[in-house]
């Protein structure tokens, strides 16, 4: 009888150690999950950008560039006054501060990539869309996040502050600015430097001498479009895509060019560059004083 009593005691008790240990694992899953949304952690799903299109927008014919010219762009990249140095191993750095969720910054995106890929090669760039729940839903575009570039010209700095996942209020967190690039924000993603509407806002784009507030161009036209179709539109210079996005690029090339005084002269020294850069260098700067 003892026996028996006893073989079951060590069921049961080995039954509320089995219990336990469940309960604890589901407390610890909750836990992890309620973390997750709490601090904003990114759980966006983004792919690997293909190897045709980054060939696409890599290797645009000077005669492309040459027939759209400035295309359809809206506004050129403004002059600052008395900008503050911003460079790295002594080439002049660009900061590009955006978000995965901006519809805007998808649209800009596509001519950034094709403008400094005249200067030197991106690698681990990702493919993602805008929110579907914002104006101009998933828009197809590149993300900078987790991504590099190397150039013997240019430093390139590609931040990507948030995702496209909306968690409660809010979109998931991903790059943190420096110091640097965070003083750089605040003095000239302010007014009088923008307007003050836009004042904070992204994509900004800093060029040490230059900078840049939102697309430039109409983003309607890459509605309903995925990232292969608008790669594939790039070649074709009377196609809408490619008069906003290879006219920007023309634009954001030219102000490169002249950071890096007209380097590499294959590119800096075509027609279609040195007159765009001879109208941005023409404007008056946004601050005088």
């Amino acid at each position: 009888m003892s026996s028996s009593s006893n073989f079951s005691g060590d069921i049961d008790t080995r039954m509320r150690v089995i219990l336990a240990i469940v309960v604890v694992a589901i407390i610890a899953v909750i836990t992890v999950v309620v973390v997750k949304v709490g601090t904003g952690t990114s759980s966006s799903a983004n792919t690997e950008a293909s190897a045709d299109i980054m060939k696409k927008v890599s290797t645009v014919p000077d005669s492309v560039f040459a027939s759209v010219g400035a295309g359809t762009v809206k506004t050129l990249p403004s002059v600052i006054a008395n900008p503050q140095a911003f460079t790295k191993d002594n080439k002049p750095s660009i900061l590009y501060v955006g978000g995965e969720f901006c519809p805007y910054c998808a649209t800009q995106r596509w001519p950034v990539v094709v403008a400094l890929s005249r200067f030197g090669t991106f690698s681990g760039l990702k493919i993602t869309h805008s929110a579907s729940a914002d104006v101009y839903p998933n828009t197809q575009s590149f993300s900078f996040h987790g991504s590099s570039y190397t150039s013997q010209y240019v430093d390139f700095q590609g931040v990507e502050t948030m995702d496209n996942v909306q968690h409660g209020t809010s979109y998931g967190t991903l790059d943190t600015l420096t110091a640097d690039q965070q003083n750089i924000v605040n003095t000239y993603d302010a007014a009088p430097y923008v307007p003050s509407q836009s004042a904070g806002s992204v994509p900004f784009i800093y060029y040490g001498k230059y900078l840049s507030n939102g697309s430039s161009y109409d983003p309607s036209i890459l509605q309903g479009k995925s990232a292969d179709d608008i790669a594939a539109a790039l070649a074709n210079p009377d196609d809408a895509i490619s008069k906003g996005v290879i006219g920007t690029a023309n634009s954001l090339t030219a102000t490169i060019c002249i950071l890096t005084n007209d380097q590499p002269g294959n590119v800096c020294t075509l027609p279609v560059i040195q007159s765009l850069e001879t109208q941005i260098k023409a404007q008056t700067a946004t601050v005088n004083k």
